[in-house]
């Protein structure tokens, strides 16, 4: 009986070891990130918080104009969490205006993942150039421990005036980034501004993102991922693309995290760090692919303790 129950234990510790070991993505809006903001240690700490929740994370609305403000937030992120190495792959400066840009940024931790290879999507597809006021810069990426393995990320944060093209477009960067890296695996993430007047209900017919088969919306509609008690809106998403990609997730993982509950701000407070939560999701370890034969010969064990 005594040793049956060290099996049990050991057992159910393994059980526990490969629900722990889930691999995070995420996409943060930091609504204008730069110098100014920065200098604030109480909001880069919060950031640092934030981001180190996560393996990869797309940050946005980044307007770092002398290229000083990533890096900082980068050291500070190293020294917030030293059991894990920090490092960041970037877009271009982005826009169609010289007096307003964005850069994609991915914070990715380099001992559960690396960049395979990166992409600034042209945005010259006949018939419809400048599609994108910021085109996605899309990512590949390795994470061996995961599930999945590899998989590519297509971030956008879309013009809120110009919202159902954009969406619309991105189906057409995914059948690019698909052919082009002959692969299934693709995420697409980010602010997309997808809801309340930026995006009609009338208006979703129009977008193939939304109507074409195997594409998985993972952010249910309705949930809040505004931090203004005033707004309630789904503006950030995360999409997969593919049965086996949906697969890998974490069932129900997906959702925004709300920091300013988590870490008790005032709302003023997490307006200080940025106007949206971040949305994230979860991947299966590789380990969990024999979650079922553990649980069975734990069913086993379990009948033979009773007996």
């Amino acid at each position: 009986m005594k040793s049956s129950s060290l099996l049990l234990s050991f057992l159910l510790g393994v059980c526990g070891v490969q629900r722990a070991s889930s691999f995070k993505i995420c996409a943060f809006n930091l609504h204008h990130f730069g110098e100014s903001k920065v200098k604030k240690s109480n909001v880069v700490h919060t950031l640092a918080r934030i981001i180190t929740r996560c393996d990869v994370c797309l940050l946005q609305e980044v307007r770092d104009m002398k290229g000083k403000a990533v890096p900082q937030l980068l050291d500070h992120i190293n020294r917030y969490d030293p059991d894990h190495e920090y490092t960041s792959v970037a877009s271009e400066r982005l826009g169609r205006s010289s007096s307003y840009q964005e850069q994609y940024v991915f914070v990715y931790r380099t001992d559960t993942v690396s960049v395979t290879g990166q992409y600034q999507y042209p945005d010259d597809r006949e018939g419809d150039v400048d599609a994108f006021s910021r085109e996605p810069f899309i990512v590949r990426f390795k994470a061996p421990k995961t599930d999945i393995k590899e998989f590519v990320l297509i971030p956008q944060h879309t013009t809120p005036t110009n919202t159902t093209k954009e969406l619309d477009a991105l189906y057409d960067v995914l059948q690019h980034v698909r052919k082009m890296w002959k692969t299934e695996n693709v995420m697409l993430l980010g602010d997309f501004n997808a809801d309340c007047g930026y995006l009609a209900k009338k208006n979703r017919k129009h977008v193939r993102l939304l109507t074409a088969r195997n594409l998985y919306w993972l952010i249910p509609e309705k949930t809040d991922t505004t931090v203004r008690s005033s707004t309630s809106c789904t503006y950030d998403r995360i999409v997969v693309h593919g049965e086996r990609f949906a697969r890998s997730v974490v069932p129900t993982s997906a959702a925004p995290f709300n920091f300013q509950q988590a870490y008790r701000l005032s709302e003023d407070q997490a307006l200080e760090v940025s106007d949206h939560y971040p949305v994230e999701v979860r991947l299966k370890g590789a380990a969990d692919r024999v979650s079922l034969s553990v649980g069975t010969l734990l069913s086993l064990v379990v009948l033979k303790v009773l007996t």
